[in-house]
């Protein structure tokens, strides 16, 4: 095999892998867009996700520096060469853009595209974004169109696959709001029980005061120091809603001070003890830094608030290019087995997910009377 077809075969690799990395719906338009510019050699690419207004919801492009972005002006609409892409889900070569009777301009600051290769993006039969190139800087001689059947095909190719990647990472988009509104809800739930119990023996032991400050002032007062005891109770309550519902900023503080801020809170406000150890984590991608925390969280919740632990241990290392998060409580344990098959998972699917999102793997190891060990694993970036 020559190096120009292993160069050739690198490169595709290299723009899929690219594709196959990215959760976030506008990283992977990104990387799409950028990888068909460079391998098909244009000056510029531009991918489109419709929506269903006859505009476009999302619109990347490659080639154009911010400046000329914004003097081009608002977002192009559906019509001409893109309609016909996104309405009759078929590839498009022309050698010369200008010329097509369904060309209907562009803006004073819209750079001259000549020839132009585009290809519908599908999920099935749903056509779900439009990816075309213009200008091939070294176009063969002679040939027409400056994109040939080559072109063409190579950008296929990368047309299917950007329609898993960019399915995936709506999907994950979509499971990530899911999970985030199931876990207000939960906090909402446990917010509710916790204060309305604090509030209610508030409301009972300042009652029993007033009732003994004449005629027994000493208990009176023993109920007055209960009665602070009480409130400062739920006010560690609501901080350790808070603390969950809007975690601090991992941008500013990190994985492990966040961690260790979390813990020292729950430990404040819960009978138990929570301890907290880091050791030589180094800085990850952003995204899987909020998905280890997120199931600290809830791993931490499921000790505190069922398994009746005396003792919790959250650790945080670093293991290989990656980390390993362990949260391990001396609790009453379950059955995993038992828990699987009732439908009874206490968001063991919820991290199984979130592990999975980034990359990642989680291991739950626990039996009845026997404490519960949570681990969780990222590769790094």
């Amino acid at each position: 095999m020559s190096n120009a077809p292993r160069s050739g075969l690198y490169a595709v690799s290299s723009a899929l892998l690219a594709m196959s990395r990215h959760l976030d719906v506008r990283d992977v338009l990104k990387t799409i867009v950028a990888s068909a510019r460079e391998l098909l050699d244009a000056e510029y690419a531009a991918l489109g996700v419709p929506d269903d207004h006859g505009g476009f919801a999302q619109f990347v492009v490659d080639g154009v520096s911010d400046e000329q972005w914004k003097a081009i002006g608002p977002l192009p609409r559906q019509h001409g060469v893109l309609a016909a892409m996104l309405h009759d889900a078929k590839p498009e070569r022309l050698a010369d853009l200008r010329t097509d009777p369904r060309f209907e301009g562009w803006p004073d600051a819209h750079p001259e595209l000549s020839d132009f290769l585009g290809l519908p993006i599908k999920d099935g039969e749903e056509t779900i974004g439009a990816l075309f190139l213009a200008n091939k800087k070294h176009p063969v001689q002679g040939s027409g169109c400056g994109f040939d059947e080559d072109d063409e095909e190579l950008l296929t190719i990368l047309a299917q696959h950007a329609a898993i990647a960019l399915t995936n990472a709506r999907l994950y988009e979509r499971s990530r709001e899911l999970t985030i509104v199931e876990e207000r809800s939960r906090l909402a739930h446990d917010l509710h029980d916790a204060v309305s119990q604090k509030l209610f023996s508030l409301r009972l032991t300042a009652q029993a005061a007033a009732a003994l400050v004449d005629r027994d002032p000493s208990r009176a007062k023993g109920e007055l120091q209960q009665v602070a005891a009480l409130a400062a109770e739920a006010a560690d309550e609501l901080r350790d809603a808070v603390v969950e519902l809007r975690p601090a900023a991992l941008d500013e503080d990190g994985l492990v001070a966040t961690l260790r801020t979390q813990v020292q809170v729950l430990d404040r406000a819960h009978s138990a003890e929570v301890s907290f150890a880091g050791h030589g984590v180094r800085a990850l991608p952003a995204a899987q830094e909020e998905a280890m925390l997120r199931v600290a969280q809830e791993a931490l919740h499921n000790a505190l608030r069922h398994s009746g632990a005396e003792r919790v241990t959250v650790t945080l290392r670093r293991h290989g290019n990656g980390a390993l998060l362990r949260v391990e409580d001396d609790g009453k344990g379950f059955d995993t087995r038992a828990v699987r098959r009732a439908g009874r998972h206490l968001g063991l699917v919820s991290m199984r997910d979130r592990a999975r999102g980034v990359g990642g793997r989680l291991k739950v190891d626990s039996a009845p009377g026997e404490g519960t060990t949570i681990d969780m694993e990222v590769p790094g970036g």
